[in-house]
């Protein structure tokens, strides 16, 4: 199963309890734009990136490897962005998928993002042949690294100065969850309904 094919048919939200994920599509880009160059947006702990409008449109026209989804609340107020890429193209059966979020600052703490991921790997498990979904944490996130915990992903080691952010080159945690570790579905019930 390619990348593309795991998400062709999901046209609903992905439902929760307290947050649904919702596939961002080229009419949401101006929001995720508004997002993707806030620098308070991302956080202390991840790269400064910036785009304009139109390398935005033209990245999203782009076949791609990376499927983002705005976290939003019940009531359809977005509060984040889930992000699920290959680690090679054509290959997430071999290598497996890494995941990437980030919350509005006013939102964090609250439980959305374990929410989130745990709605995603069920989706992702129930969906499709894939093994192995992985994320860094900065070493220095707590918050980042609580959420991987809490929804049963195993912390490898540590990637030293795999990435550069903010004038230096830091230090991450790698983690993973295989799909023997996670079992059975945390919040999606049935894969039917996806």
């Amino acid at each position: 199963m390619t990348f593309e094919n795991i998400f062709a048919l999901l046209t609903e939200l992905l439902e929760g309890k307290s947050v649904d994920l919702k596939i961002v599509e080229k009419e949401d880009l101006p929001h995720e734009l508004e997002w993707f160059n806030d620098l308070d947006f991302w956080g202390q702990y991840e790269r400064i990136e910036q785009a304009s409008k139109a390398e935005f449109e033209k990245d999203f026209e782009k076949p791609h490897r990376i499927k983002d989804f705005f976290i939003q609340k019940k009531d359809g107020t977005k509060v984040g962005i889930l992000r699920v890429f290959e680690l090679v193209p054509g290959m997430q059966d071999v290598f497996g998928l890494e995941i990437g979020y980030s919350l509005l600052a006013e939102e964090r703490g609250k439980g959305y993002c374990t929410e989130a991921v745990n709605i995603l790997l069920d989706f992702l498990f129930l969906s499709s042949t894939v093994f192995r979904i992985q994320a860094h944490a900065d070493v220095r996130n707590k918050a980042s690294q609580r959420v991987l915990e809490k929804t049963g992903f195993q912390k490898e080691g540590t990637i030293r100065k795999g990435y550069f952010a903010r004038g230096e080159r830091r230090d991450s945690f790698i983690y993973s969850i295989l799909r023997d570790e996670w079992k059975e579905p945390r919040i999606l019930e049935d894969p039917s309904q996806l």
